[in-house]
């Protein structure tokens, strides 16, 4: 069992910046890849970035590249979520998450996730 709490999540005017921080806890031993999510209403959710935790290894949506930079803290558990230029579009609620094996395919714990409005 992995448990998530994220926060860092406000309210900013469009071209400002957020950052975004995700601390895990319990069973961090098996976490393999750490990831954002973001679901704006009336919207299915998205996958925003991750990163593979021992290798670094990161990766980003088309949407958010060259804005977006996650990063993480291994000593720490957490992981963090950069957000410059931000864009009306961006406003979303984000949530943590975490794929426990390079074998599974899915994310399997997720926190309760931090709300990002960003506005005109």
């Amino acid at each position: 069992q992995v448990q998530l709490v994220e926060s860092g999540g406000g309210l900013v005017q469009a071209g400002g910046s957020l950052r975004l921080s995700c601390a895990a806890s319990g069973r961090t031993f098996s976490i393999y890849t750490m990831g954002w999510f973001r679901q704006a209403p009336g919207k299915e959710r998205e996958f925003v970035a991750s990163i593979v935790w021992n290798g670094g290894s990161t990766y980003y949506a088309d949407s958010v590249k060259g804005r977006f930079t996650i990063s993480r803290d291994n000593a720490k558990s957490t992981v963090y979520l950069q957000m410059n230029s931000l864009k009306p579009e961006d406003t979303a609620v984000y949530y943590c998450a975490v794929r426990p094996s390079g074998f599974s395919a899915s994310y399997e714990y997720w926190g309760q996730g931090t709300q990002v409005t960003v506005s005109s």
